[in-house]
């Protein structure tokens, strides 16, 4: 019983094969081939161009945060004092969850 099935499974895969006579079959390869040289090109470029692309990206926004944290720590020591201009903040009516906007910021915002 085990030979049959290992007959018939062998069976099913005979129109599969290599055969350069056919000519679906050929391009078939012929696609396959080119999608491996294709898939490691793209490969490639993600290891060695795309990782290293993020890795700078990263650290520069790493160094424009450490930057701006270091201004602001150095405004807040300087005494600076934010003046709140008559235009800026107007509302015609309350919010409903308060005084302040949404996403308020004592820190950041006026």
């Amino acid at each position: 019983m085990a030979s049959r099935i290992a007959t018939a499974a062998k069976g099913i895969r005979f129109a599969s094969t290599a055969n350069a006579s056919n000519p679906w079959l050929a391009e078939r390869i012929s696609i396959k081939e080119h999608a491996g040289s294709a898939t490691e090109t793209w490969r490639k470029i993600s290891i060695y161009v795309c990782i290293p692309a993020v890795i700078a990206a990263s650290a520069n926004a790493y160094n424009l945060y450490a930057k701006h944290q270091a201004h602001l720590e150095h405004e807040r020591h300087e005494g600076h004092e934010k003046i709140k201009y008559p235009y800026m903040r107007l509302r015609s009516k309350a919010f409903p969850w308060g005084d302040e906007a949404l996403f308020y910021n004592p820190d950041v915002n006026f």
